[in-house]
């Protein structure tokens, strides 16, 4: 009896085993996002989506380096603009005006779109920036810009006004990348791919960020673009990692959703409840996405 019961138990535990093994598994391999625009529609320096108010999507380098694509509600997509030679976007963001900005890390400027006529100009030119990266924006257009030196793992951090002044707020810092302002308009988060880190300012009555701290630290694969939830929640691409982090106000890990691609770039919300989260794919130059619950 004593032989059969331990024999029993030694088959139950390695059945438990087995079983939470394989939930884990499958757990680990869970997708929560789907395609919303097939590999290769876009290259791989796919970056940068923005939804405007009708629900259309613009991302830069659709079909080739150095333009802007736009994904229409029903999916469909086509070019929109062709930037001037030599300049290619990463971060796009609307200001107050209904314009598009475009950050050109290839020539050391923030370029201004209208919507209506696609007449481009330059908001501001400065060759001391690196190569500005990802772009965030006040509500009164204040503008701030990651501005990474992928060379030596350093980077920038720069504001620049609505008549185009820059100014630098921070040098020697680690890879500037993902960057975003809370909906309160009273917080400035910027994240450094290789140091995986994200820092918090406050931003002052002038616009300038201040009191620096430290907000979350990762332990494992690369950061990019971020975007904060009507609640202030931080959605973190995970470059590597195939995958979302969401981080509260308050610096806790809140939850994690599991791409297709492995290389997300950057991400941006949608839908007339903003809660379609749309994730750029580097290496698949597609764009994925995950329905939320509404906020």
């Amino acid at each position: 009896m004593y032989e059969f019961n331990t024999r029993f138990k030694c088959f139950l535990t390695i059945l438990l085993v087995a079983v939470s093994c394989s939930t884990l598994v499958l757990a680990a391999s869970q997708i929560d996002s789907t395609d919303w625009v097939t590999d290769k529609v876009f290259t791989q320096g796919v970056e940068g989506p923005v939804v405007d108010e009708k629900g259309n999507l613009y991302a830069v380098n659709y079909q080739q380096q150095g333009t802007i694509g736009v994904v229409a509600p029903n999916g469909e997509h086509a070019l929109f603009v062709t930037l001037p030679e030599g300049s290619i976007g990463n971060g796009l963001r609307f200001n107050s005006h209904g314009q598009l900005l475009v950050a050109d890390y290839n020539s050391h400027k923030v370029l201004v779109i209208d919507m209506q006529t696609k007449a481009i100009s330059v908001l501001a030119h400065n060759t001391n920036m690196n190569q500005p990266n990802d772009i965030a924006i006040s509500s009164n257009d204040v503008v701030y810009a990651s501005d990474p030196n992928w060379a030596d793992n350093s980077g920038q951090l720069w504001m620049i006004t609505p008549s185009g002044q820059s100014v630098l707020v921070e040098s020697d810092m680690g890879t500037t990348n993902g960057i975003e302002v809370s909906p309160s308009g009273k917080v400035l988060y910027v994240n450094e791919s290789v140091q995986r880190r994200v820092w918090r300012y406050d931003i002052n009555a002038e616009g300038m960020p201040i009191n620096k701290s430290l907000f979350y630290q990762f332990d494992d694969h690369g950061l990019d673009g971020m975007r904060t939830d009507n609640q202030g929640n931080l959605f973190i691409a995970r470059y590597g990692a195939g995958e979302i982090a969401v981080l509260s106000p308050n610096g806790t890990l809140i939850t994690t959703y599991h791409l297709k691609g492995q290389f997300p770039t950057n991400v941006a919300f949608g839908g007339a409840h903003k809660n379609v989260l749309y994730v750029t794919m580097q290496k698949r130059g597609a764009i994925e996405r995950l329905m939320l619950s509404a906020q």
